[in-house]
């Protein structure tokens, strides 16, 4: 009896302890307030084509973004130059050009989403399609500034956009020593990655 009384006290602790410990997770973004609004559907299949995005819900968190972005600009309306300006900089280091409060609060999720790591590897010629972008970074093929990389989410910082680059893949030479690829081996690769997606759909 005491042994089952024992027991049972444990587990209320272990309980108790698993509820401390659990914290609650808020979303990033909130859905449409009108889900069949047909401009707003349209719209939003035209960016996830063009970006190359999984699903619908990584537009909303790119405009969810970019509303908590304008909600600070408009706090800072009547505050100082060099409040104003601590923003602006923060902003332009992610790739946002904005110069005044105006700038900012004209910014819209497609600001956003040009800043995406799938993005910027299409506009730098490393992939040609943003599919097959997001396949290379998914695939960890990518790095920025020497470190892999597997969010095609990932904002790029203007700093580092120069230090993105194909991840070399070590090959076997004849000697049993091994070299790295090239960036049009890489590229082969890619094509292999996204011809096994093919053949994978239609199987």
């Amino acid at each position: 009896m005491k042994r089952s009384k024992k027991i049972l006290k444990q587990k209320e602790l272990n309980f108790i302890q698993n509820q401390t410990k659990m914290k609650r997770k808020h979303k990033i973004y909130s859905r449409p307030k009108r889900p069949f609004d047909k401009e707003r559907i349209a719209e939003e299949a035209k960016l996830k084509k063009e970006f190359g995005l999984k699903n619908k819900r990584e537009i909303w968190k790119s405009d969810a973004k970019i509303k908590s972005i304008r909600e600070k600009a408009k706090k800072l309306i009547s505050a100082d130059y060099e409040e104003q300006q601590a923003l602006f900089n923060r902003l332009k280091k992610i790739g946002l050009n904005v110069n005044s409060i105006a700038d900012v609060l004209s910014l819209d999720k497609r600001d956003y989403l040009k800043r995406r790591l799938q993005t910027v590897i299409v506009e730098k010629k490393i992939a040609p399609t943003p599919r097959s972008a997001r396949q290379l970074i998914t695939h960890k093929k990518i790095l920025v500034d020497g470190e892999v990389v597997d969010s095609p989410s990932y904002i790029v910082p203007v700093e580092l956009e120069e230090k993105i680059s194909l991840r070399e893949k070590k090959r076997k030479t004849s000697e049993g020593a091994h070299e790295p690829k090239d960036a049009d081996s890489v590229k082969e690769d890619a094509q292999e990655i996204k011809e096994e997606k093919v053949q994978e759909q239609k199987g």
